[in-house]
C-alpha cells in the first residue's frame, strides 16, 4: 500500500542503495516522501537545492540557475510575498528557525501545498549568513486533514482560498495593493469568477476603483450615487449581499446596466457589501461567465471573503490617509526651493517610507553663503512618525540659521546639538554638514554619527570619503562632547559630492560596509547627468523595497567659477590634535593657490603654519585659523589665528643655536603687514599679503 508519501513510489518498491551509503538511503527516502533539502548562502544570494527539492518544485536541474528567484515561476505571487515577509522577519528578529505552508503551481496546472522549514545560521556578530532547510510536498497531509473535517475537495479549496487570501491581505498597504492581490492570488479562479469590480464610498458617492474585464466599463459610472439602480448601490443601501443567479436575473433586476454589459458573456454575479466597523465603505462584485446559481456553502464563503476584504481595505485606506498626512508634513518641513548655486549644479531627492505613518526625519538643505561658498546638509532624526518630521523641521531651520550667521562648520554642528538637547524631546539626529568653497574646491566636512559621503569622479569612478565624526546631535550635548572634528577634502572641477541618509545603503542581511560598496558600484554604473543619477538611485531603492526614508543631495562643482567679493575659510584646531593641524594646513594650501596667490603661496603657507604652531605651543587652548580675501585695490589675502590667551606675543632673538624665537621674525619679514588684536578673553594675530588682481 502507499503509506501517504505524497504521490511518490510505495515504500515497498524503493530501490535501496548499498547498506553503507547513508547519504544514498536519505536521498532515496527523501525522493519517496517528496522531501528535499536546500542550502541558501545569504551573502552571495545563491541557493543550492538537491534533486529531491527540485522535484518538490516540479523543476528540472537545467531549469534552475542556483538563484531563489528562479523558483518564482512555481510559487503563487501572494504566497511569495508572504514567504519573503516571513523570512525577513525571522532574520530581523534573530529567530533561529522558521516554517510555513505555501502553494505552488505545477507544470500541469495543478496546485500543490508545500511545507518548508529553515534553520538560520549566524556569524559571531549575529549577522545571518546562511539558511539550511528542507522542502516537502504537503498536499496529501492537508488533504487528509480536510477529509477528517468532512470537507469535500471543492469546499476545502474554497475555504483554503479564503484563508490564504485573508492572510495575504494582511500585508496590503494601499487600496491598489488589495486590488492587485485579488487579481493575482487566483482567488477568482478558484471561485470560478472571471473578473471583479470594486467601488469605494467617497463623499457619499461610489467611486469605481476596479472596473472588471476589458470593455466592462460603462461611461458615466466612474462615480455613481447610492440611490441609483446599480447592483453596488443596492448592496450598499441594504447592507446585504446580492447573488444574481443568471443572465436573465441580471437583465430583470438591473435593466439600466444590463444592455451595456450583455455582450461580455456574464452568466452570474455576486455583489458583496464591504462593511467595516458597522458601516459600509464600498462594494465588491464577482462576475462569472460559465456558471449559474450559488450553493449555500459558496454564499457563506463569499460573504466571509467580503468581510476580510473590507477589513483590509479599511486598513489600506487608513494607511494611505496617514501616509499622505505625514508625507505632507514632511514635505512642508523640507525646503520648498533649492537656491541656484553659481559654480555648481545640485540635485536633491526625498523618497518616503511606504508603511502608513512611517515618514520620518530625513532631510536635506542647500545654503548659499557669502564669498562663493555653499553649505550642504543631510540628516536623519531618529524615528518614523510625525514627531520625527516635526523635530526635523525645527532642526533644519536652526542649522540653516547658524550656518547663515557665518559660524564655522564645527560650531554650526555643536550649536545644533545643544538646540536639539534642549528641545524637550528624546530624539537624536545624525547629520553631515559640508561647507564648499566653489572657487577653490576646498570642502570642510563635519559629521555627527552619519554615514560617510561619496565622491564621484569626472570619469564615473566613485570612492568613499572617510570623514572623522562626532556623536549624533543631541547626544553630544547630553554627554558634553561638543568638539566636532573638521575634515578637509578637495572637490576638483567636474567631481560630485554625494550626501545621503542610511536608507539608501541599508540592505537586509548586509552590514554598512557592504551597503557602501553596493552604492559605489551603483553610482559607477549610473548615468552621468546629475538629475538622472538622482532619479536612478531613488528608482533602485523603490525596486529593492526599502522601508526606510531616503534623502539624497548631489553637488557637482563647475570648473570655471570665480567668487565675487570676499572668500572666507575658518577652522578650529584643537591642542594635541595632529590630524586637525594637518587638516588646517591642507585648507590653507588649497585656498591660497585657488585664490591666485601665485608666487607668494609658499610664503603664506609658512606664515600661517608658524602662527598656528605658536598658538598651540604657547597657550593652554586650541586655535581658530581664518583665511579671507580683502577686496582692493590692492587685493589682499589675510591670515588670522585666534587663541584664548590674552598675553601678547613679542619678538625675541633666537641666537645662533636656538630652535625657537624665529616665528614672529618670519611673519614680519614675509608678510606686508601684521599685528595683534584683543578679542574678548583672548587675542588674534593677523597678517596680510598683497596679491595680484
Amino acid at each position: 500500500m502507499n503509506a501517504g508519501n505524497g504521490g511518490g513510489e510505495p515504500i515497498g518498491r524503493l530501490h535501496r542503495p548499498p547498506e553503507d551509503s547513508s547519504a544514498g538511503i536519505l536521498a532515496a527516502y527523501g525522493s519517496a516522501f517528496r522531501m528535499g533539502g536546500f542550502d541558501w548562502d545569504l551573502l552571495t544570494g545563491t541557493m543550492v537545492m538537491d534533486d529531491a527539492a527540485l522535484a518538490v518544485f516540479d523543476m528540472d536541474r537545467e531549469d534552475y540557475d542556483g538563484l531563489p528567484e528562479s523558483l518564482s515561476v512555481r510559487v503563487l505571487p501572494d504566497e511569495a510575498r508572504r514567504l519573503d515577509t516571513l523570512v525577513a522577519q525571522a532574520l530581523k528578529e534573530g529567530n533561529e528557525q522558521y516554517g510555513a505552508y505555501f502553494r505552488i503551481r505545477r507544470r500541469d496546472g495543478r496546485y500543490q501545498w508545500t511545507h518548508t522549514q529553515g534553520l538560520v545560521h549566524r556569524d559571531d556578530t549575529g549577522r545571518p549568513v546562511r539558511i539550511v532547510g528542507v522542502l516537502r510536498d504537503a498536499t496529501h497531509e492537508l488533504t487528509e486533514s480536510a477529509a477528517r473535517l468532512g470537507l469535500d475537495e471543492g469546499r476545502r479549496q474554497r475555504a483554503g482560498v479564503v484563508e490564504g487570501t485573508t492572510a495575504a491581505l494582511a500585508y496590503a498597504r494601499t487600496v491598489q495593493d488589495v486590488i492587485d492581490l485579488l487579481n493575482d492570488s487566483h482567488a477568482l479562479e478558484h471561485f470560478g469568477a472571471a473578473s471583479l469590480v470594486m467601488g469605494l464610498l467617497d463623499a457619499g458617492r461610489i467611486h469605481l476603483v476596479a472596473e472588471g474585464p476589458e470593455g466592462a466599463f460603462v461611461p458615466g459610472t466612474r462615480f455613481t450615487r447610492v440611490d441609483e439602480p446599480y447592483p453596488m448601490s443596492e448592496v450598499i443601501r441594504t447592507l446585504r449581499p446580492r447573488f444574481i443567479e443568471s443572465a436573465r436575473d441580471f437583465a430583470d433586476s438591473f435593466p439600466v446596466l444590463w444592455p451595456h454589459i450583455s455582450g461580455l458573456g456574464i452568466t452570474a454575479a455576486a455583489y458583496l457589501p464591504l462593511i467595516a466597523q458597522a458601516r459600509p465603505i464600498g462594494a465588491l462584485g464577482l462576475l462569472y461567465s460559465d456558471r449559474t446559481g450559488f450553493s449555500e456553502d459558496e454564499r457563506t464563503l463569499l460573504v466571509a471573503l467580503g468581510s476580510s476584504i473590507a477589513q483590509s481595505l479599511q486598513r489600506a485606506m487608513l494607511y494611505e490617509q496617514e501616509h499622505d498626512l505625514a508625507e505632507g508634513l514632511q514635505q512642508a518641513m523640507l525646503p520648498r526651493k533649492i537656491p541656484e548655486v553659481p559654480g555648481a549644479q545640485t540635485a536633491v531627492r526625498y523618497r518616503s517610507a511606504r508603511l502608513g505613518r512611517d515618514v520620518g526625519g530625513d532631510w536635506y538643505d542647500v545654503i548659499a553663503l557669502p564669498g562663493g561658498r555653499v553649505g550642504a546638509v543631510i540628516g536623519d532624526v531618529q524615528g518614523h512618525d510625525t514627531h520625527a518630521a516635526a523635530v526635523m523641521g525645527q532642526l533644519r531651520i536652526v542649522l540653516r540659521a547658524y550656518a547663515a550667521e557665518g559660524h564655522p562648520p564645527a560650531t554650526v554642528m555643536a550649536r545644533a546639538s545643544v538646540f536639539l538637547h534642549e528641545l524637550d524631546t528624546e530624539r537624536f539626529a545624525t547629520c553631515t554638514y559640508a561647507e564648499v568653497d566653489l572657487a577653490t574646491g576646498v570642502v570642510q566636512v563635519v559629521r555627527a554619527g552619519h554615514v560617510d559621503p561619496l565622491i564621484r569622479d569626472v570619469a564615473g569612478g566613485c570612492r568613499r570619503a572617510p570623514v572623522e565624526g562626532g556623536l549624533p546631535l543631541g547626544l553630544s550635548a547630553e554627554f558634553g562632547r561638543l568638539d566636532y572634528p573638521v575634515t578637509t577634502l578637495e572637490l576638483d572641477p567636474g567631481q560630485t559630492l554625494m550626501l545621503y541618509t542610511d536608507g539608501l545603503v541599508e540592505k537586509p542581511g548586509a552590514d554598512l560596509d557592504e551597503g557602501l560598496q553596493w552604492l559605489s558600484a551603483l553610482v559607477r554604473r549610473g548615468p552621468a547627468d546629475l538629475q538622472q543619477l538622482a532619479d536612478h538611485l531613488c528608482d533602485v531603492v523603490v525596486d529593492r523595497g526599502g522601508e526606510d526614508d531616503v534623502a539624497i543631495l548631489l553637488l557637482r562643482r563647475h570648473g570655471s567659477y570665480r567668487a565675487r567679493g570676499a572668500g572666507r575659510f575658518q577652522q578650529h584646531v584643537a591642542q594635541n590634535d595632529p590630524e586637525a593641524l594637518s587638516s588646517a594646513r591642507h585648507m590653507v594650501r588649497a585656498a591660497v593657490r585657488a585664490w591666485g596667490a601665485g608666487e607668494r603661496a609658499d610664503e603664506m603657507e609658512l606664515v600661517a603654519d608658524e602662527l598656528m604652531t605658536n598658538a598651540l605651543m604657547h597657550t593652554d587652548g586650541g586655535a581658530i585659523v581664518t583665511l579671507r580675501i580683502l577686496a582692493g585695490p590692492p587685493r589682499r589675502l589675510r591670515v588670522e589665528v585666534e587663541d584664548r590667551s590674552s598675553a601678547l606675543p613679542r619678538r625675541r632673538e633666537a641666537g645662533e643655536a636656538g630652535v625657537s624665537g624665529r616665528g614672529l621674525f618670519l611673519v614680519d619679514q614675509l608678510s606686508d603687514a601684521w599685528g595683534v588684536e584683543s578679542r574678548g578673553g583672548g587675542k588674534c594675530v593677523w597678517c596680510e599679503f598683497t596679491v595680484e588682481q
